[in-house]
């Protein structure tokens, strides 16, 4: 992100992903902007402002808005109402909402601002700038934003960002699996904490192979098996059809709401 493109970053609403974009524009090496949180989430606020040179705590959002070029919205979808009511934001601004349902026009009408909104999906991989953000519709500041922090994947229109929100809502199945085959070792005798240490080694590999884009998905999945062999075996009796179907019909639903 070239220097010129943003200089003074806000936040409102510092949880989980904001607390990460905070680490991963502050932690990446070379200049890092003036960033301004909100004091909801008072106490990470005031970790980040006491770790980070440049970080600071606002007294209320208006003021994050007032002195940030770029503005976050990061608030929970059920508090965006309390939060931004009566927040003005100059036309001049770029305004980059992070709330999956709440459409750019309906958060315009919201914040009644001519200002530039533009969705976008990151990842708490921001912290370690391995993320690819997805973004609606395509901004340069946006989207420089996002490139410093792993990069930026901007889609055509709301239509297709949805389905890659719907994506995220997959990611805590993937911790719950992983539990579970741990807790399946530890019914069968294994020490919980020496069984929750190999689940995280044996998967740990999956991260490595992922970043080889020369392969498909499906073609890592058969380099790490063989025919008759215990992975296939699992693959095709646990995550069989009935399962793949509704996986899928899971997906269908979420993405129905998120319309």
């Amino acid at each position: 992100m070239e220097d010129d493109i943003v200089q003074r970053i806000g936040i409102i609403g510092v949880g989980e992903i904001g607390r990460a974009i905070v680490a991963g524009l502050c932690d990446g090496g070379g200049e890092s902007p003036e960033v301004f949180l909100s004091p909801r989430g008072a106490r990470a606020a005031a970790e980040l402002s006491a770790r980070y040179e440049g970080v600071q705590v606002c007294a209320g959002n208006q003021e994050v808005v007032d002195r940030s070029d770029v503005v976050i919205i990061a608030v929970r979808v059920p508090d965006r109402h309390e939060a931004l009511a009566g927040l003005r934001v100059d036309g001049g601004k770029t305004v980059i909402s992070l709330m999956a349902g709440v459409g750019n026009d309906e958060l315009r009408r919201m914040l009644a601002t001519d200002a530039a909104v533009v969705r976008a999906i990151p990842l708490p991989s921001v912290r370690e700038r391995s993320c690819i953000t997805v973004t609606f519709p395509s901004h340069p500041v946006a989207d420089a934003l996002f490139e410093r922090l792993g990069g930026t994947q901007p889609v055509a229109d709301e239509a297709a960002f949805n389905v890659f929100s719907a994506l995220t809502g997959t990611l805590t199945t993937q911790y719950w699996y992983l539990a579970t085959l741990a807790s399946w070792a530890a019914g069968q005798g294994i020490d919980s904490a020496v069984a929750d240490r190999y689940v995280r080694g044996l998967f740990q590999g999956i991260g490595r192979s992922l970043s080889d884009g020369t392969r498909s998905l499906h073609q890592l999945a058969a380099d790490h098996e063989t025919p008759n062999g215990s992975n296939e075996r699992i693959r095709t009796t646990w995550f069989g059809p009935a399962n793949s179907a509704a996986l899928g019909k899971a997906l269908d639903d979420l993405l129905a709401d998120l319309k």
